[in-house]
């Protein structure tokens, strides 16, 4: 029974790769809200499924599978893979570097899930942690001149390599709960720009672009270790 249980939890997290896999052909067909709604689908089973692994001693029960393993598998896909083919395909970029773009994205994402210091010891990020799901929802959120679209994924993937941190809101412990309520904050916005078609008016795009710059901020205000 333990050992059912367990793996109940790795195709739980698996499934992270199936919403990746539905989120690709909604990308493919331009249905780009159904697609930012399957990778915060997605999005949420990354966040329960530590949780239960934890509490269930999965790696303990199951030393076969690694959890580890399949958890970067799954983020690479809907964190990375799937963003970078939206980021390519919006028609926010100029046609002549939208693919260069989309590729610099995958490159620099699967460096940067193969770097064993992509962590501090107190779990905030160095570099740019990948999350170019967020990045491709903030490009068709508020649509920026092709030049300034281009501007932001090249920073973001030079940031990717540069010793500034990045706050996990769920398991750095200094402002948890702020880091928590603004993540919920965050989530109930961006399921009301995704159900408005990424055109959720004036103050719905300005929260969602405060909170942004809060996380960034607070990530700033570590000192590099």
């Amino acid at each position: 029974m333990n050992k059912a249980r367990a793996f109940t939890v790795h195709l739980l997290t698996a499934s992270g790769a199936a919403f990746a896999f539905f989120a690709l052909i909604l990308a493919a067909k331009r249905e780009w809200s159904a697609m930012f709604l399957m990778l915060g689908i997605a999005l949420v089973v990354d966040g329960i499924d530590g949780p239960l692994a934890r509490r269930l001693k999965v790696a303990e029960t199951l030393p076969r599978w690694s959890g580890d393993t399949l958890d970067l598998v799954v983020d690479f896909l809907c964190y990375v893979f799937v963003p970078a083919y939206a980021i390519a395909a919006s028609g926010y970029l100029p046609s002549g570097l939208a693919i260069p773009c989309g590729a610099l994205v995958t490159i620099t994402g699967a460096l940067y899930f193969s770097d064993r210091n992509m962590k501090t010891g107190d779990n905030h990020f160095r570099g740019f942690p990948a999350v170019w799901n967020a990045a491709a929802f903030y490009l068709f959120l508020l649509q920026p001149a092709p030049w300034i679209a281009v501007a932001m994924v090249a920073i973001l993937a030079a940031l990717t390599f540069v010793p500034i941190h990045f706050v996990h809101p769920l398991r750095v412990r200094r402002l948890r709960a702020l880091n928590i309520a603004l993540l919920t904050v965050w989530s109930v916005l961006a399921l009301a720009a995704v159900g408005r078609d990424l055109d959720p008016g004036f103050w719905v795009t300005t929260g969602l672009c405060t909170i942004a710059v809060y996380f960034f901020a607070a990530g700033l205000r570590r000192n590099p270790a």
